[in-house]
């Protein structure tokens, strides 16, 4: 990875990823994921799960592991990382760490690969399902 000539701030850094997002609001992840055309990747740590509770269906995978865990060439990946034109929705708490984390996806080969807007937190807001832990 090449070294920027002078440093960026974290907020820089978001809006440069954002940018190359095509990031969703819960009700149409919720939709995409309904109709099997994405997967939903819970990168939440474990403390946040077990007190907000869980996306029904989706992948939990920790922020550590998501690279080699999604990688379609992996010898470590999920048996849901089919291929890279897999669409993938990163979602973490408030939909932060998440835009990383899907630009991470992209550096991978993930070219579909997003982010949720607000992240769990959103999904709990729009009324979408949440099963406890």
């Amino acid at each position: 990875m090449a070294v920027s000539a002078s440093p960026v701030g974290i907020d820089e850094l978001l809006e440069r990823v954002r940018s190359g997002l095509d990031r969703v609001e819960a009700r149409a992840a919720f939709d995409a994921a309904s109709r099997g055309e994405a997967l939903l990747v819970d990168i939440r740590y474990a403390e946040l799960r077990e007190r907000d509770g869980l996306i029904p269906g989706a992948l939990v995978v920790e922020r550590n592991e998501l690279e080699w865990r999604l990688d379609p060439r992996g010898s470590h990946r999920a048996a849901e990382a089919t291929g890279h034109d897999l669409r993938v929705v990163v979602v973490c708490n408030e939909g932060y760490a998440s835009s990383l984390a899907a630009a991470s996806l992209h550096q991978l080969g993930l070219h579909r690969a997003t982010d949720l807007v607000g992240g769990f937190q959103a999904w709990r807001a729009a009324g979408l399902p949440v099963t406890e832990v």
